[in-house]
């Protein structure tokens, strides 16, 4: 899960994908093999027509071809791979077009189900292109009929690897190289949402028709507690609900459970498909309102209009013997069978900041 982030007076700066950084090095790489020419910098054409320029921290003959590397910079978004070198080794082939090839700190498919094949270096299909494409422009450019062999890497990516999803997606022995516009843009989460989608496409792939969504480690904890399921069938969604429960229209399964803190619920509950704070917050008078409905007194619901976290709200009707969890899963699995197709079986679970269940609902 990534680190909460402090809020910022000034406008977010975007950066560039590894994607980007691979297409940039590539190109400079070609290009010093076919002209001699070295840059420090290197402009590159994204998907939807800009135009940028990378720097370079080195571009050099390296053996039979030669190499080049930039650092990447995610802008003001919290990615791993943010600081990275990402550096390309490019060889000229007899065989025209571009074979890719994993190089240090790139993984390799390991399972069905991804974009990808199994055995497949993980360079994404938009990165794969944009690479094609400029190489492609070089080739014609140089009068050069042959093809190029792109061996992408990136420094310290096994270690990096293993703060993303990749693992868990079968992706093994680095980080895959990703982009769909080239530009990363803060806390659009694009890649987070592309990575939900790729954890229930794996999980289904091999077999698993039920899938536990979790916001957070200690949700995953408590269904490895209840149902032993594997890694594989857990989906770490964060505060990501509505892109779980929208995939589900696309790659049904059996059943869904649905697991998170007492407070995410609430939120879903609420018809929030974004449980982060940023776009949703805790609805106290409607917690009240639930509370009424089973069994709170007028001043218990003033005392659940007045508290000062959800938490707290749930404590106080407990304490009373006022099942407030079961209420408000009950109205998030409501929301959620509403998105999802009517054959797929739902439960949610609301626990604790322990990992205790505090409120349950669904399928028994």
């Amino acid at each position: 899960m990534r680190d909460e982030t402090a809020e910022q007076p000034a406008p977010l700066r975007s950066g560039l994908t590894t994607g980007s950084c691979a297409t940039a090095t590539s190109l400079a790489a070609a290009r010093l093999l076919l002209t001699g020419e070295c840059h420090d910098a290197v402009d590159i054409v994204l998907p939807k027509g800009k135009q940028v320029q990378m720097r370079l921290e080195f571009c050099r003959l390296s053996g039979k071809g030669a190499e080049a590397g930039t650092l990447k910079d995610a802008g003001d978004d919290p990615d791993v791979t943010h600081g990275a070198l990402l550096y390309c080794q490019v060889s000229l082939i007899d065989t025209p077009g571009v074979c890719f090839v994993a190089g240090s700190g790139v993984g390799t498919v390991t399972r069905p189900g991804l974009v990808l094949g199994v055995g497949e270096p993980a360079i994404n299909p938009v990165p794969r292109r944009m690479i094609g494409e400029h190489l492609a422009r070089l080739a014609e450019e140089r009068g050069y009929t042959g093809g190029f062999q792109v061996t992408v890497n990136v420094r310290d990516g096994e270690s990096l690897a293993l703060k993303t999803m990749n693992p868990r997606l079968g992706i093994l022995g680095g980080l895959s190289i990703l982009g769909t516009s080239g530009i990363v843009r803060p806390f659009s989460c694009a890649a987070y949402i592309a990575s939900i989608h790729q954890g229930i496409d794996v999980a289904t792939t091999n077999g698993y028709r039920h899938i536990a969504a979790c916001t957070g480690n200690a949700s995953e904890d408590t269904m490895r507690r209840v149902y032993q399921l594997p890694e594989i069938a857990l989906i770490e969604m964060g505060d990501f609900v509505g892109a779980v429960l929208k995939h589900l229209r696309k790659v049904p399964v059996d059943k869904l459970t649905l697991c998170g803190g007492f407070g995410k619920i609430s939120k879903l509950a609420a018809g929030h498909m974004d449980l982060h704070s940023r776009h949703s917050s805790i609805d106290l008078p409607q917690l009240a309102d639930w509370a009424a409905n089973v069994g709170a007194g007028a001043e218990l619901q003033a005392q659940i209009r007045a508290a000062n976290t959800s938490q707290q709200a749930l404590a106080m009707a407990h304490a009373q013997g006022v099942m407030l969890g079961d209420e408000v899963c009950r109205h998030a699995l409501l929301f959620a069978r509403s998105v999802v197709p009517a054959q797929v079986q739902v439960e949610v679970f609301a626990i604790d900041r322990q990992g205790g269940v505090v409120g349950r609902a669904g399928v028994l």
